[in-house]
């Protein structure tokens, strides 16, 4: 029997050995060791000659587990009660918590020399992978800022203890502008150094009780509890524009950079963190259409009018395709006979219910959102058709121009579309003509006037709308490839009464004239204005005086002679 014992005690400390990922440890009935294999001496520390003959609980176990160890030791030596396999967080000798999976084995406890052996798998893989999964879920990898969920839970809290301390609470909203642009100009890389920095700067703006989530790739928010006085406000937003004064070194070279701001205040726009961001959120989207570095503050108005244009954008994306949008059309008309020589298309929509929704409105709408792209290109096609109706008909009928918006031309294709449309219609310069703001020119890259000025090369006409109304200086006019000037009505209609825009009107037609372009005056309502654009040698008028935008029906009328001009009519 002893011999059998022997034997299987070897076999056993073979089976030890042979493991060389366990930490095995043995302990006598002092719980001092007899045993420590090499796995062990990885994972806690020590050596086995350092090791030998010590007490367990002196070398592994925290002071705080101690005096359990023990107990539970004599419990099972005496009572028989087994040590459950569980998982531990033992001590390295460096004192370092060390996380296992222990396990206990007692050889001869019914002996005079019980034997307990420790068999510890190493859990701190496990453990790291854990840790780092859950910082993934809970915050941003690269600012290791809080991700959106978990400072929605911390400003929770927060606002929380504000309602007991009866305070009020700041949320700023910060969106970079042209985030994008920087990417694509100067790589990720540098955009992620950016963000960093940028966090940084936030930071130490912050004090101790303020919290900061970084929501998405451009977008940070921050918290600032305890907030009584407008006075204070006022002065976080001027520490957050500071920020932004010193340039940041990207690519080796230091670039101006922008953000736009949204506030919300609690209690004043919400109670709950979900409230607070999304109307700062509103507030900040409200900024952007400001201008870079703008700053709004929430408001009940606010929301209810950026709601109402967002519905009003998805209703303008149906009318497209249900029929509720068409083109009017509006004679520009020789000055001197009365002849049409020319149409401008107009675009109109009429929804199925209710009133009509002015241009003024939705334009502006579309371009903020991009769906300016499929309006213009249903423009294009529309008017084109309806050349080639009016030509295969015989009507008298010069050119159709179409307006072009600077959102439009920001599109790469938009010359090649433009000129594909026309292709395929079999139209050319002397059928269809364009029409563009003075801002838009004033703003346009060398792209967008390449090729407008392969169009003037191909004789397109090219007119500069609104002239007048915009940031230009007349000698830009040498520079752009353009060839008509419309006066913008403001000037028209006050001119008769005031010297002033007279004079202005007067400029615009003769230096129009110098350069060799064809001058259009816009808005004439009255045989007063028309008396005074003639009396200047304007050459082309347009306005309610002779025909109003009409329906192509109508104006199919007009061009037919069916229907003259009524003088007279004021609009």
């Amino acid at each position: 029997m002893r011999r059998q014992y022997l034997e299987s005690e070897q076999r056993f400390r073979s089976l030890l050995e042979s493991l060389p990922r366990v930490a095995v440890q043995g302990y006598d009935r002092e719980r001092r060791v007899i045993y420590w294999n090499e796995a062990s001496t990885k994972l806690y520390g020590y050596g086995a000659a350092e090791a030998q003959g010590q007490p367990l609980e002196e070398l592994i176990i925290p002071e705080s587990m101690r005096e359990p160890v023990i107990q539970a030791h004599r419990a099972w030596m005496r009572e028989g009660i087994e040590i459950p396999a569980e998982e531990l967080e033992l001590q390295h000798k460096s004192g370092e918590p060390v996380s296992v999976f222990s396990h206990h084995v007692m050889l001869g406890e019914h002996t005079e020399n019980p034997l307990m052996f420790c068999v510890d798998v190493d859990l701190s893989a496990q453990k790291r992978a854990y840790r780092e999964l859950d910082f993934a879920t809970r915050f941003d990898a690269l600012t290791r800022l809080p991700n959106r969920q978990t400072f929605e839970v911390q400003l929770d809290e927060v606002i929380v203890y504000c309602r007991r301390q009866s305070v009020g609470m700041i949320l700023i909203y910060l969106d970079i502008d042209d985030f994008v642009a920087i990417n694509d100009a100067l790589s990720y890389e540098q955009g992620d150094r950016l963000l960093v920095e940028l966090s940084r700067r936030l930071h130490q703006v912050m004090g101790a009780s303020d919290i900061m989530s970084r929501l998405s790739g451009d977008e940070f928010v921050i918290a600032f509890p305890m907030f009584q006085r407008n006075e204070v406000l006022l002065q976080l937003v001027h520490k957050i524009q500071e920020v932004f004064r010193s340039p940041f070194l990207m690519d080796g070279s230091r670039h101006q950079v922008t953000a736009c701001l949204g506030i919300s205040l609690y209690p004043d726009n919400g109670e709950t963190a979900h409230e607070l961001i999304r109307n700062a959120d509103v507030a900040k989207n409200r900024a952007k259409l400001d201008g870079h570095g703008s700053v709004c503050f929430f408001d009940q108005k606010l929301h209810d009018q950026l709601l109402y244009q967002h519905r009003l954008v998805d209703r303008l994306t149906k009318a497209l395709d249900s029929g509720e949008l068409s083109l009017h059309y509006q004679p520009q008309v020789s000055a001197a006979s009365g002849r049409i020589e020319n149409l401008e298309a107009l675009l109109r929509w009429q929804p199925v219910e209710g009133p009509p929704i002015s241009p003024a409105e939705f334009i502006p709408l579309a371009e903020r959102s991009g769906l300016i792209h499929r309006l213009g290109d249903w423009v294009m096609e529309t008017a084109c058709q309806q050349r080639v109706l009016w030509r295969n008909a015989g009507l008298d009928i010069g050119r159709i121009d179409i307006n072009f918006s600077g959102r439009q031309m920001s599109r790469p294709d938009i010359f090649q579309r433009f000129e594909d449309c026309l292709t395929r219609h079999g139209l050319g310069p002397q059928d269809i003509g364009l029409e563009l703001t003075e801002n838009v020119l004033i703003e346009a890259d060398e792209h967008i006037l390449e090729g407008l000025r392969r169009l003037h090369d191909l004789g397109f006409r090219i007119a500069i709308d609104d002239f007048g109304t915009g940031y230009s200086s007349l000698s830009y006019l040498k520079h752009f490839p353009v060839t008509a000037l419309k006066i913008d009505r403001t000037f028209v209609r006050d001119a008769p009464e005031q010297p002033k825009d007279r004079a202005i009107m007067e400029a615009a037609i003769f230096i129009g004239h110098r350069l060799g372009l064809e001058v259009v005056a816009e808005g004439v309502e009255n045989r007063e204005q028309l008396a005074l654009i003639r009396e200047m040698r304007c050459d082309l008028v347009q306005g309610f005086y002779f025909f109003r935008p009409m329906p192509a029906l109508e104006m199919e009328r007009v061009l037919g002679g069916l229907v003259t001009g009524h003088p007279g009519v004021s609009g």
